[in-house]
């Protein structure tokens, strides 16, 4: 079985009018965060993200995040097949799973999450 994309993340400067934009235009739903928004795009079809202004580089980014079972396994395996680790793995606060985002060989920005146990 593969793993399937779980998640996206939109990275703006600024979270609430990007997250407006969304909303107008996509109908999708939102909800403030710390960061930015939860994103939900609609009556269960499709699936969730974020919109995030982090504070720093990098502002604008687009994330697509598969499910691994293991971040750690996940990134090892990442950098044997000619991937570029660039962040993480990193635990989620709250025991909400861990993440890290990659470059594969063509240098595409990508990312994985590991579900919390």
């Amino acid at each position: 079985m593969g793993n399937p994309v779980v998640r996206f993340e939109i990275g703006c400067m600024d979270s609430a009018s990007t997250a407006e934009f969304y909303e107008k235009v996509f109908d999708w739903k939102t909800e403030k965060t710390l960061t930015g928004a939860e994103v939900d795009t609609g009556a269960g079809v499709g699936i969730s993200g974020a919109i995030t202004a982090l504070g720093h580089e990098p502002h604008q980014y687009v994330k697509f995040y598969m499910e691994v079972p293991n971040a750690d396994k996940a990134v090892e395996n990442i950098k044997a097949h000619g991937g570029k680790i660039t962040i993480g793995p990193v635990d989620i606060p709250g025991g909400k799973g861990r993440f890290a985002w990659f470059e594969d060989p063509e240098g595409n920005a990508l990312a994985i999450f590991q579900p919390p146990e």
